[in-house]
């Protein structure tokens, strides 16, 4: 492609043509990292027993949405951007390729919404999470982000209801010839700037910080219980709790912020141009564009591989490491048993291997134990609040 490019420039555009080829080369890789994460994700899913379960079902839906949109969109997003907003495949395949994104796009960022609420559920309400996250639920919310992804993709565009006239872009006489235009209106960019960025983005940041707060909360009542029931050794836990604290803490930021990153340029630059009535067209269009599909890069990795599940699974798949008895993979003891795992609660995990396990469907492991075992009730209370173990930072560390 980059080779037609620079074979009809001028000998004077060289430099030109290796601008064309290093923009090639950087979306082609961007390309193969959303690809590749994202399958490695489903055949982490689908390769290790423990992840096959319910709660996992948004982070394969995610990675299944971004790898859709790294096949099926992004190779023509490069073209286009390399061709320099020029596109020789007809208007009908235009707006279903703009459709594409806007749906694939759409249904990426409500899945991340989705996990932040999973995850809050699972942090707030321990005891209850596996009765609240029931198979058809999971279903059901499935289905309204694909509805809605839907509702505010083909629908509109197909119908014209995003242009200016309320004519089908693209195929009208006065349109012009060889170029893919989204066009926007006000109200629909309003709409779908809400609906897909600016409502997602308060429940995210207002469902993440409460899990913080309430972590924070919990590691001051552990230091609290600590201190009082031995003097002489609670320094050290004092520090291995806020150790778990400032992790968490840059966990959850790394998550949030690159949703932010990635996304709020792209949205601001959409809905000015949607106030304004004009054409999603030039570079500064592909740059905020492209940053956006970044985020469906990063994925796999901020979802996924701060899970140490997900790391083990990973390193079987690349043959890095083999599975260890003992360690988060398929090589743990069997039945099971209540070994150092059993006490993980991930914070941007929602489950434990214990509640991922075929069949099962009783509370994390951790809660069992503290409700069989008759622990002190000022441990009991701190973490029935979060559900969060002491082996938090080991996961995600």
């Amino acid at each position: 492609m980059t080779g037609i490019v620079c074979g009809t420039l001028h000998h004077q555009y060289y430099s030109s043509c290796k601008y064309t080829i290093l923009l090639g080369v950087l979306l082609s890789l961007l390309i193969l990292v959303t690809v590749c994460g994202n399958v490695l994700v489903c055949l982490a899913v689908c390769a290790t027993r423990r992840l096959r379960c319910v709660t996992n079902c948004f982070i394969v839906s995610l990675a299944i949405t971004d790898l859709l949109l790294g096949a099926l969109v992004l190779p023509f997003s490069a073209f286009t951007a390399i061709r320099r907003d020029s596109w020789p495949l007809g208007a009908a395949f235009c707006n279903i390729f703009i459709s594409l994104d806007v749906m694939l796009c759409t249904a990426s960022i409500l899945n991340l919404l989705a996990i932040s609420v999973d995850r809050y559920l699972a942090v707030t309400t321990p005891l209850r999470y596996s009765t609240l996250l029931l198979p058809r639920r999971v279903g059901v919310a499935l289905v309204v982000i694909w509805l809605v992804s839907v509702g505010l993709s083909f629908v509109p565009i197909h119908m014209g209801w995003n242009t200016l006239d309320l004519s089908v872009q693209n195929q009208g006489k006065d349109d012009q010839k060889g170029v893919c235009n989204f066009e926007l209106n006000p109200t629909y960019a309003m709409v779908d700037a809400l609906f897909t960025f600016y409502l997602p983005l308060v429940a995210m940041c207002w469902s993440y910080c409460r899990v913080f707060h309430i972590a924070r909360d919990q590691a001051k009542r552990i230091i609290a219980t600590r201190r009082s029931a031995d003097n002489s050794s609670w320094s050290s836990g004092v520090t291995a709790v806020a150790v778990r604290e400032h992790k968490a803490t840059v966990t959850l930021a790394a998550v949030l912020g690159a949703f932010v990153i990635c996304w709020f340029p792209y949205f601001t630059y959409f809905t000015v141009k949607g106030l304004q009535g004009e054409k999603l067209l030039g570079t500064a269009y592909s740059v905020v564009v492209w940053l956006g599909y970044t985020n469906s890069a990063l994925n796999p990795f901020l979802y996924a591989a701060l899970n140490r599940d997900f790391r083990s699974a990973y390193g079987r798949l690349l043959r890095c490491r083999q599975g260890r008895a003992g360690q988060p993979g398929e090589g743990g003891p069997p039945g099971g048993g209540h070994g150092r795992g059993d006490w993980e609660v991930g914070l941007l995990c929602g489950h434990t291997h214990l509640s991922c396990q075929a069949g099962l469907a009783t509370t994390p492991g951790v809660m069992l134990q503290e409700i069989k075992g008759g622990l002190p009730a000022a441990i009991r209370n701190v973490t029935a609040v979060t559900g969060v173990s002491r082996e938090t930072s080991d996961r995600y560390g």
